[in-house]
């Protein structure tokens, strides 16, 4: 089966990897888990500073479901706890050893089983559940599982590269097969028109052909089945099927991550194999390009990655979900003629009032947003970048006023933040519209549950 997706958004900018092959190993001093990078999750510290840990030792749990925890990445020991106001927990670091010793999980046969130590490994945590685009709870009636096996976002590699090989198919299908037991319906994989991945037991497989966000889970489940009220589903990627079937295989939690180091400002893009939650100051090391110009690191893509430091004391971690780290310029050192509405043809633009909009080439954006936020001056833009059978801005304009009966008639189940990535770009008002659909998630919870 195919689907074919008219809307969105192709962004083409210089610095993307061109030889996934090659791939470049980076083994971290420290890693580090960032509760926030998990929405839903109210985090309780299992460790203390100076606690010996091995891979899949946790680190924290839920407070509301302490069966969920989240675990270390590496083998070492824990050498600080990162505490912000009001003593909100921001991050546990801890040290690398280097010894890779690893906890064992038992392989369950049940669904009980299966979904017990899915929370126990923090894999649970790597997964999203709709509605409200949170960490799911075992206890979910789940109706579908949807799994993205793309990345749609720009300068993204396949989220294949890596994992190739004969073990590939083999593993995928564990993993299918412990899903299978915790769901009523299907098991859909979403793949990329023309991508070479094999026809997995147990799944069924859907071809996605358009632009971004065509990669998004959320997207293709909209597309195949949406989710009413009253419904749960769950949403994951390929990496993270593959982790759950390599628990399934060896009973121990995988915490590599296959990162494309991308963007205008790496001298050389490649693939780097490293840790969960490394630093990104230890990723791009001596792969930025020369230039002297200040740049903006993202951990993610350029819609809804984070930009982090380049200092151990702040936040420099690699974020979930850990597959791209991206270097732009930030643009805060630039003396542009007529700035914002300078016609230049390197100024790229979803406009046709712009010369780039017709020019067929990568281009080296920086990180301004050119222009100021305003209240809504133009019909229509939301609904070319996002292929949901919703009206996004009247969604918006709902979420912002708080009517939560008009956010339920407008479809606020189906959506999370990254569905509006694509829109936030090419808005002429400059709203954060991640931001807005995140908070009216948030308190629609709140109010409901």
């Amino acid at each position: 089966m195919e689907i074919k997706l008219k809307k969105g958004l192709k962004l083409n900018l210089e610095g993307a990897v061109t030889d996934i092959t090659a791939i470049r190993d980076v083994r971290p001093t420290r890693c580090a888990i960032v509760p926030d990078d998990y929405p839903g999750l109210t985090p309780k510290a299992d460790v203390k500073v100076g606690d010996s840990v091995k891979i899949g030792t946790p680190l924290l749990h839920d407070k509301k479901n302490p069966e969920i925890n989240l675990v270390s990445p590496v083998s070492g020991h824990v050498v600080e706890i990162r505490r912000g106001e009001r003593r909100k927990l921001l991050a546990i670091v801890v040290e690398n050893d280097g010894s890779a010793d690893s906890e064992n999980f038992a392989i369950p046969s049940d669904a009980e089983g299966v979904r017990a130590v899915l929370a126990r490994s923090g894999l649970l945590a790597l997964m999203r559940r709709r509605p409200y685009d949170i960490i799911p709870s075992p206890d979910d009636q789940v109706r579908d599982i949807f799994i993205t096996a793309f990345d749609s976002a720009p300068l993204a590699a396949p989220m294949t590269a890596g994992i190739e090989g004969d073990a590939l198919k083999a593993t995928l299908e564990k993993a299918v097969s412990a899903l299978a037991l915790i769901t009523t319906g299907k098991i859909y994989i979403g793949r990329h028109h023309g991508m070479a991945l094999p026809t997995i037991k147990g799944a069924e497989m859907i071809d996605f052909n358009g632009p971004h966000p065509a990669g998004c889970a959320g997207i293709q489940a909209a597309a195949i089945a949406p989710v009413n009220k009253g419904e749960v589903i769950w949403t994951l990627d390929l990496t993270t099927l593959f982790r759950i079937g390599r628990l399934f295989t060896d009973g121990c939690f995988d915490p590599s991550a296959i990162v494309a180091v991308t963007g205008p400002e790496i001298k050389n893009p490649s693939i780097v194999r490293t840790s969960i939650g490394a630093p990104v100051t230890e990723i791009i090391n001596g792969m930025l390009a020369e230039e002297k110009h200040h740049r903006r690191i993202i951990s993610g893509n350029v819609l809804t990655g984070q930009a982090v430091g380049t200092s151990a004391d702040g936040d420099c971690w690699l974020h979930y979900p850990y597959r791209q780290v991206t270097v732009i310029a930030e643009g805060d050192d630039v003396d542009e003629f007529m700035g914002w509405a300078s016609l230049a043809p390197g100024k790229m633009s979803t406009s046709r009032t712009f010369p780039g909009y017709f020019l067929h080439r990568a281009f080296r954006p920086d990180a301004r947003i050119n222009g100021g936020r305003r209240a809504m001056i133009m019909s229509g833009q939301y609904d070319d970048m996002i292929p949901m059978d919703i009206m996004p801005e009247y969604l918006i304009k709902a979420i912002m006023a708080r009517d939560i009966d008009a956010m339920e008639k407008l479809g606020i189940y189906e959506v999370a933040p990254e569905d509006f990535a694509a829109a936030e770009y090419a808005d002429t008002s400059k709203l954060p519209l991640q931001q807005i659909v995140r908070d009216g998630l948030e308190y629609l919870r709140k109010e409901l549950e």
